[in-house]
């Protein structure tokens, strides 16, 4: 699926946006909903059942608890919520985490329970959540039950933010869904963010992930330690470019058809603290955890102590979400205990101190949490933290690190400058100049666009490498 979602879309784009057009307003959903099951089922042909599954079980616990709204009828309303939640993370679980319970009760008890190595369905955590928001919405009364279950379908399955986001919640697109317009305005700028994100996913996260594979694969407890800091520093642009980019896509593909989904990043290396980071990095999900989680948990609402263990038990949540291992628990346990010190002094401190050291501060802890992320053994994640602090023993550097930060150094500028607001600035000011002159307007945008879409067909018609990092979740 990962290296074929990309092709199915160049491929079947042009087809489904001609069925798309061609199709009465009424019918359009229908063909989103049919193009998007078989989208899904391009990579994964027998998990569409479980997604169909999905589809049925929260649209009609929707309709039952719609039909069960009055005052007098509450209890079975909430049952249907209650079994709906249940049916949902059970799903999830089974396939997501019953392995890894299994493989912990074996460590513990010194057992042998056989696993049952059931291949995940991909983006099983995107389109849970997002069905869970719809079928709480409704309970809280914040939408109303959507009647049409194709509609309702085209929601969940809808393949441009079907796999790896961002979570768009029903109440986000509910307007939309029933009634939209396509412009060739928001076409254009679908097509553009489309494009902007596909440079960043193929020309930029590639390019940066086969410099963090190579240093991955050599051992551990030889790294030098600026050698260490050069791969983390690889992986912390490979994923921000990889999960952002695809994000663009997304969004820009939903313009096309006249969507508005949320934006996901906002900058977030530009953060001044983990808490500023956490408001730009992901934010659809770090949305739903607080709307769907914390709030209902009591939020800050009830005292200092009960805000701490909020935060705590979000954090610990957010890490399993990511997947069935220790070290994105560690992960999330990681950013809950440095969320919590903010809340309690850091963010104190850190108000008085200069724009670059509040910088410097988020930068080198979120570095340092994708450690956490990036290594699934535990061992290693600690032979990798040595590494970088120059406790295993080894140089600082050696030739080969010279040689690494010399074949990459244009690309980490590249990087630098991408993650930030330069590029948008640079466009915006070459624009402007060129307000006077609208054909050289034209021509200058057509022409980056189009630098762009080569490149990219070039890298992937020639590279072996095309991971989708957030495809697993």
């Amino acid at each position: 699926m990962v290296f074929s979602s990309l092709p199915f879309l160049f491929r079947f784009l042009p087809i489904i946006l001609l069925f798309y057009f061609a199709a009465p307003p009424k019918y359009k959903n229908g063909i989103l909903f049919i193009f998007s099951l078989i989208f899904y089922a391009w990579g994964e042909p027998i998990y569409v059942l479980l997604m169909i599954f999905s589809i049925i079980l929260n649209y009609m616990s929707g309709i039952i608890i719609n039909k069960y709204q009055r005052k007098d009828m509450q209890f079975k309303a909430k049952l249907t919520l209650i079994i709906s939640i249940i049916l949902n993370l059970s799903m999830l679980g089974f396939f997501k985490y019953f392995d890894f319970l299994i493989e912990t009760l074996n460590q513990l008890l010194n057992s042998d329970i056989n696993l049952l190595h059931l291949a995940l369905p991909i983006g099983i955590s995107f389109y849970t959540f997002q069905a869970m928001s719809y079928v709480i919405d409704v309970y809280k009364g914040v939408v109303a039950a959507q009647p049409n279950i194709v509609t309702f379908g085209s929601y969940v399955s809808m393949f441009p933010q079907l796999i790896a986001g961002p979570i768009v919640q029903y109440k986000t697109v509910a307007e939309e869904l029933t009634s939209r317009k396509e412009t060739y305005d928001e076409f254009s700028n679908g097509i553009q963010l489309f494009l902007i994100g596909l440079g960043k996913k193929v020309l930029l996260a590639n390019n940066i992930g086969l410099l963090w594979n190579e240093i991955n694969l050599l051992p551990k407890d030889n790294l030098p330690m600026l050698t260490a800091w050069i791969g983390m520093f690889a992986f912390t642009f490979q994923i921000y470019f990889d999960f952002s980019g695809y994000s663009d896509m997304a969004m820009g593909l939903g313009r096309m058809f006249g969507f508005h989904f949320p934006k996901n990043f906002n900058y977030p290396y530009t953060a001044q603290s983990i808490t500023d980071f956490w408001r730009k990095w992901h934010i659809t999900l770090s949305s739903w955890f607080r709307e769907y989680v914390y709030i209902p948990l009591g939020g800050n609402r009830d005292g200092k102590f009960k805000q701490i263990r909020n935060i705590a038990i979000v954090w610990l949540l957010t890490g399993f979400w990511h997947g069935a291992s220790w070290n994105f628990i560690l992960w999330g346990a990681y950013y809950g205990i440095l969320l919590i010190l903010e809340k309690i002094v850091l963010l104190k401190i850190l108000d008085k101190s200069p724009g670059f050291i509040r910088h410097i501060y988020t930068l080198f802890f979120v570095v340092c949490g994708w450690v956490f992320f990036s290594i699934d053994q535990l061992g290693n994640i600690l032979i990798y933290f040595k590494a970088m602090f120059g406790l295993n023993g080894v140089t600082i550097f050696n030739t080969e690190t010279w040689y690494l930060l010399y074949s990459n150094g244009i690309l980490f500028l590249l990087l630098v400058a991408g993650s930030t607001t330069l590029p948008k600035k640079l466009g915006c000011f070459i624009m402007k100049k060129f307000t006077d002159y609208p054909l050289l307007k034209v021509i200058s945008a057509c022409g980056f666009f189009s630098l762009v879409i080569l490149l990219s067909l070039a890298y992937l018609v020639d590279a072996t490498y095309n991971p989708f990092l957030y495809f697993r979740f």
